[in-house]
């Protein structure tokens, strides 16, 4: 026994150190899969904005394309000015005439009040007078507002970007009428690009707001650098639903093996390196480089 030990003293010692270092390699592979926080279910996300006129009309001009890069208050489409400019004339024409019959109201009132001064006039008629000079005031002060109306409704005829971006799913043209209030253009925010990783609930304990974060897109060689910026604060519970009598419907059947959920964590990309194009949507892998 003791001489095949001897002989064989060399493949034990061999064997007894793949053994350790196999060991090892799974002890830290299982702590880097399991307890790490790093997931492969990632997206990259941005802030849409639904663009919508505030006026309706028939579009007269697109000044836009697919995919294009806007600036905020690039003009997107035109709206036809011709209805809403002959409305600012029309309006200009009621100002006009309101301030003349306010003029005229004026006069008179003060004339009247001479008139009541020297007791050629009641004071009930003289009353009466102030009281439609007033009124003639009010009206004026109401034209004006109706020209300012109908000189904002003009320049609202030019649709434009509120932020920097990019068109997407563009589907409008020439000749199409616009709806106030239904969206029209859709911009994808061009400095909203973030990332949302889905992390184990069980993860959450090793990460903390500002831990620098490693981020690996599909198809893109290199990685991206960023930190955490926040975690969500709830996610659906299918147990929180109700019927149509009010009453919560609660699962019938209960998985006696309890999966971690997954929370969102909101992480800010640092850079992004050039000839890199980001597009909401894509899928990252997502490493935090605890601290």
């Amino acid at each position: 026994m003791i001489y095949w030990i001897r002989r064989h003293a060399g493949g034990v010692a061999l064997t007894t150190v793949l053994a350790v270092c196999a060991l090892l390699l799974g002890h830290n592979l299982w702590k880097y899969y399991v307890d790490a926080p790093w997931t492969r279910d990632g997206r990259v996300t941005a802030d849409v904005v639904r663009i919508a006129p505030e006026i309706s009309g028939t579009i007269s001009a697109v000044h836009v394309i697919e995919n294009q890069f806007v600036h905020e208050g690039d003009v997107l489409f035109q709206i036809s000015p011709e209805r809403f400019q002959l409305a600012v004339e029309a309006a200009q024409a009621d100002l006009d005439s309101a301030l003349e019959a306010m003029k005229l109201d004026i006069s008179t009132a003060e004339r009247n009040t001479k008139l009541e001064q020297k007791g050629s006039l009641s004071a009930e008629a003289a009353e009466r007078s102030q009281r439609e000079a007033a009124a003639a005031r009010a009206e004026a002060r109401s034209a004006e507002v109706a020209l300012d109306v109908a000189k904002l409704n003009l320049k609202r005829t030019a649709v434009r970007a509120p932020v920097d971006g990019y068109v997407t799913n563009l589907h409008l043209r020439k000749g199409d009428y616009a709806v106030a209030g239904d969206a029209t253009v859709t911009l994808v925010d061009a400095g909203s690009f973030r990332v949302t990783g889905y992390f184990r609930e069980t993860q959450l304990a090793r990460i903390k707001p500002g831990d620098p974060v490693r981020i690996g897109l599909m198809g893109v060689s290199g990685e991206l650098q960023g930190h955490v910026e926040s975690f969500g604060r709830g996610i659906a519970n299918s147990n929180a639903a109700s019927d149509d009598l009010g009453l919560p419907l609660v699962e019938p059947v209960f998985s006696w093996v309890r999966l971690a959920q997954r929370i969102p964590v909101r992480i800010t990309i640092d850079g992004v390196p050039s000839g890199v194009e980001l597009a909401a949507g894509m899928t990252a892998s997502v490493s935090v480089v605890t601290r």
